[in-house]
């Protein structure tokens, strides 16, 4: 079970622009061999502008050539020598040019089961999948095709690891979870752990059994230490294209929409329904049992106290104090508006009255 690494002799410009769009100009023979800042870049190189506040970081690169918008053209063009790629959106055009050299160069580990690694009886490994040294895979597990599980992973009974997902080193996915194609879950995640759950009676914890799965759909990626937990009766849901990252928490029966996005340390607390395309800044905290709707983006910090029903920006940054006295501080924030329209109303008509006398 060897790995294959190769190497990147160089890509066209004329190559990716046939590849990924965009108008070329320049000359189209040039070739590339990987993508750099723009103040390190090299004669071999691509380079990126995607803020207009860099143009003069841009216009005086040596790259061979940049990656930038229409807007921004013409500014660096007055002073820039190199090839130039034009196109609407120059990160997403640099993200999907990156991902085709990382996998030109990438390390493909060999399909086939590692001599140290554990099968149980009964679990299906597929011929093109790779197992990695000391694995362990349950009976009744499923791994897809074209997937990588590495070293010291942990796939337990009657779960679904779907094609080409890759688990990293020292993933632990427990019994009847699933996950689609093409995912990435990073070293340190525990998916499946069983959900914060406990009933209080004469002032001891009753553990509440947590028999739901988590499922998780396709092209979803999970950062190192991330945790999902399982759900008590129901599932814990993530849906397709959802981007976590590290040492995310998400609490029993939660359910994560399309394309949601969370970064480092946010915390989602059990039975939350959060919708598609919404992100959330880092440390970000959402109660449980709230509902967020679509296309809502939490910034750095905010506590979601209360469900978000309408699409927004929302922010929200409060000095701990006693919960009686935070609430009554929070119900006046909220009322500011109103109180100043009445505030300005009163003044208004203590005018009048003053120019009366």
């Amino acid at each position: 079970m060897t790995d294959t690494r190769h190497t990147n002799p160089g890509v066209r410009l004329a190559e990716l622009v046939e590849r990924f769009g965009g108008q070329l100009v320049g000359d189209p023979e040039l070739a590339v061999t990987a993508i750099a800042p723009l103040d390190s870049a090299g004669a071999t190189h691509l380079s990126f502008l995607s803020n207009s506040k860099l143009r003069a970081l841009a216009a005086q690169s040596g790259a061979a050539a940049l990656i930038l918008s229409p807007l921004d053209d013409p500014t660096v063009a007055a002073t820039y020598e190199g090839a130039r790629i034009v196109t609407t959106n120059p990160y997403a055009y640099f993200a999907r040019v990156a991902q085709y050299f990382a996998a030109l160069t990438e390390v493909v580990p060999a399909p086939g089961i590692h001599p140290s690694a554990v099968v149980a009886p009964g679990a299906v490994v597929d011929p093109s999948a790779h197992v990695g040294p000391h694995a362990t895979i349950e009976a009744g597990a499923v791994i897809g095709a074209h997937a990588v599980i590495d070293a010291g992973c942990f796939v337990g009974l009657d779960a679904r690891i779907g094609e080409g997902t890759h688990l990293f080193a020292n993933v632990t996915f427990h019994a009847r979870c699933s996950i689609g194609a093409r995912g990435i879950v990073h070293s340190g995640a525990v998916i499946g752990t069983d959900g914060f759950g406990f009933a209080v009676e004469g002032g001891k914890y009753i553990k509440i059994p947590q028999t739901g799965r988590v499922v998780i759909g396709d092209d979803v990626d999970i950062g190192a230490n991330t945790t999902i937990d399982r759900g008590a009766l129901a599932d814990t849901v993530i849906e397709d294209g959802v981007k976590l990252d590290n040492q995310i928490q998400i609490g029993h029966n939660c359910h994560i929409g399309a394309h949601t996005a969370m970064a480092g340390c946010v915390g989602v607390a059990g039975s939350a329904k959060i919708g598609k395309h919404c992100t959330f800044g880092g440390a970000a905290m959402v109660l449980g049992h709230l509902e967020i709707a679509d296309n809502v983006h939490i910034s750095s910090g905010s506590m979601v106290s209360r469900s978000v029903l309408e699409p927004g920006q929302y922010t929200g940054f409060y000095p701990l104090a006693k919960n009686a006295e935070w609430e009554r501080s929070a119900a006046i924030v909220r009322n500011l508006g109103s109180m100043r329209e009445k505030i300005r109303a009163l003044e208004k008509t203590i005018k009048t009255l003053t120019e009366q006398q």
